[in-house]
């Protein structure tokens, strides 16, 4: 008897054992999930002959601004964040610049099928290992991606680019917070070499 009721303890605590696993699996996955939907892909480019400390003044150049394909309160929102960043690495806005800083976007939605080999059982959800079914999780996201150029403003020559690739929001307080990470992470780029430092 004390053999038996020692392999129903050893069963309950496998059975205890696969629910927890299952939970910190199923947490694990939406944690990552989350964590890429939210961070900010940034890469940039430069002219290497270009004396980027001597550039001190900027103003935003109208006619590359009004080819780019948003609303223009996004338009808006994304200058106000471009200027904030400016100003706090010492730019100053003038109307005889040194820089002109011009954006362009792009936009794509994405489908994600997400095979869960998820099915109910209990009064939860558990994973299985040896059960796939029909199970999928099927979601859609826009896919943002947005340039900010530096052109010099005397030789009418781009100078610096910097590019940010993530998710978007359709919520307009979300929206205004992601744009501002777009455009923070963007920046933290510039000048070439400033993320070394």
């Amino acid at each position: 008897m004390k053999k038996v009721s020692s392999h129903r303890k050893h069963l309950n605590f496998l059975s205890f054992s696969n629910k927890k696993l299952s939970f910190i699996l199923l947490s694990a996955f939406l944690l990552v999930t989350v964590m890429s939907c939210t961070s900010v892909r940034v890469a940039a480019d430069f002219d290497k002959e270009a004396n980027f400390s001597e550039y001190k003044t900027f103003a935003f150049y109208k006619p590359g601004i009004d080819k780019a394909e948003i609303n223009d309160l996004d338009k808006r929102r994304m200058l106000r964040a471009i200027e904030s960043e400016l100003i706090t690495k010492g730019f100053t806005k003038s109307e005889t610049p040194d820089l002109l800083v011009s954006i362009f976007t792009k936009s794509r939605e994405k489908v994600n099928i997400q095979p869960s080999g998820m099915y109910p059982y209990g009064y939860g959800w558990g994973w299985s290992p040896y059960y796939y079914g029909n199970y999928n999780t099927v979601t859609t996201s826009t896919e943002g991606i947005l340039y900010v150029d530096l052109i010099d403003a005397n030789k009418k020559e781009l100078v610096w680019q910097g590019v940010g690739t993530g998710y978007l929001s359709s919520s307009s307080k979300k929206k205004e917070e992601r744009i501002k990470e777009f455009v923070a992470s963007i920046m933290e780029k510039y000048p070439p070499g400033a993320e070394n430092n």
